[in-house]
C-alpha cells in the first residue's frame, strides 16, 4: 500500500516538474507576466481574428444579436479598398526611411557618446529627453517648425517646399519618419551604449596594432560586436513603426493630405471606431500582424542570421 502511495506521489511530482520546469520558483515569478500577456495581447488578437471572419458590429451591452460567419469577405473588402492599400504603402515608405536611419544614427551617436568626451552625461541625457517627453508636447514644437510659416521654411526661404512639409503628399510621410526617428533615438542609443560595454577593448588594441584607423576599427570591431543589438533595434523599430498612429493623427490631422500619411493602424481606427465597422478594422489588424511577422522573419534572416 505504501509503495502505491509513494509511486503516486512520485508520479504527481513528475507531472509538476514537467509543468513547472526545473526551476519552479522562476516559473512562479514568470506566471503573472504570462497571464498579463494572455489577457492584454493573446485574447484581443484571438478575438480580432474571430471578428474578421464574422459580420461583427457594436451593440448595446447585453444585447443578443446574430453575427453570421462571412469567411474571407471582410478581407476581400479590405484588399479592394484604395485607402487601405495606400496606408500599407505609406507605412512601407515610413519603414524604409525610419529603420535604416534609426540604426545608423543610434549606433553612430552611441559610439561617439561612449568615447571620453566632455559633457558626455549631458549629451546622453539630451538625446534621451525627447523619448520620454509626451508626444503631444513634442508634436506642438514640430508643427511650429514645419508649418507653412514655420522656422524651417523661414530659414530655407525660396527653397522651402510648396505645399509645405506636412501638407505635401510627397513629403508628409518622410517628415513623419524623420520626426519619429528623432523622438525615439534616445532609447536605441541606450541599447547600443549597453552593447558597447561588452565589446572587448583587446579587439580594438589588436586592430590598432594591425594598422586599423578609427573607421576600420568601427567597421571591423564595433559593428560585428553589437550585431545582436542591431538585430533587436531593427526588430523594435519595425514593430513600433508598423503600429504608427499618434504621429500622423496629430501632425497631419488624421492622415492627410488625402490619406498620404495615413497608417494601417490609423485607418483601422477610422474604420472600426469612427465608422462603426469593427469587422473591417479587425481584418486590417490581422493583415498588419501577418505583414509585420513576414518583415521580421526577413530581417532576422539578413540581420540576425548568426544569432
Amino acid at each position: 500500500m505504501s509503495r502505491l502511495a509513494s509511486s503516486g506521489t512520485a508520479g504527481r511530482r513528475g507531472i509538476l516538474a514537467k509543468v513547472l520546469g526545473d526551476q519552479p520558483i522562476g516559473s512562479a515569478f514568470v506566471t503573472p507576466y504570462l497571464v498579463f500577456l494572455a489577457a492584454v495581447f493573446a485574447y484581443p488578437l484571438g478575438f480580432a481574428v474571430y471578428m474578421s471572419f464574422h459580420d461583427y458590429f457594436f451593440t448595446a451591452p447585453g444585447a443578443i444579436v446574430d453575427r453570421p460567419f462571412v469567411g474571407f469577405e471582410n478581407y476581400a473588402t479590405v484588399l479592394s479598398d484604395p485607402a487601405v492599400r495606400r496606408a500599407f504603402g505609406n507605412v512601407l515608405v515610413f519603414l524604409v526611411i525610419n529603420v535604416p536611419l534609426t540604426v545608423v544614427l543610434s549606433l553612430g551617436l552611441a559610439n561617439a557618446l561612449n568615447a571620453a568626451i566632455r559633457w558626455r552625461t549631458f549629451f546622453r541625457v539630451s538625446y534621451y529627453v525627447p523619448y520620454v517627453t509626451a508626444s503631444v508636447a513634442v508634436v506642438g514644437v514640430w508643427l511650429f517648425l514645419f508649418n507653412s510659416n514655420g522656422l524651417v521654411n523661414s530659414i530655407l526661404g525660396p527653397l522651402a517646399p510648396d505645399p509645405s512639409w506636412l501638407v505635401n503628399s510627397k513629403l508628409a510621410m518622410p517628415t513623419i519618419a524623420i520626426y519619429v526617428t528623432w523622438k525615439q533615438l534616445g532609447f536605441f542609443i541606450l541599447l547600443y551604449l549597453a552593447a558597447l560595454q561588452n565589446v572587448s577593448k583587446d579587439l580594438y588594441e589588436a586592430a590598432s596594432m594591425d594598422g586599423a584607423g578609427r573607421w576600420k576599427s568601427f567597421l571591423n570591431v564595433t559593428v560585428p560586436g553589437v550585431r545582436p543589438v542591431t538585430a533587436l533595434v531593427v526588430l523594435l523599430a519595425t514593430v513600433t513603426g508598423a503600429n504608427l498612429f499618434t504621429e500622423p493623427y496629430l501632425l497631419t490631422g488624421g492622415g492627410g493630405p488625402d490619406g498620404a500619411s495615413a497608417s494601417p493602424v490609423l485607418v483601422m481606427y477610422q474604420k472600426a471606431i469612427e465608422q462603426g465597422n469593427p469587422d473591417i478594422g479587425s481584418a486590417i489588424g490581422v493583415l498588419l500582424v501577418i505583414g509585420v511577422l513576414l518583415l521580421t522573419l526577413i530581417e532576422r534572416r539578413f540581420v540576425g542570421r548568426d544569432e
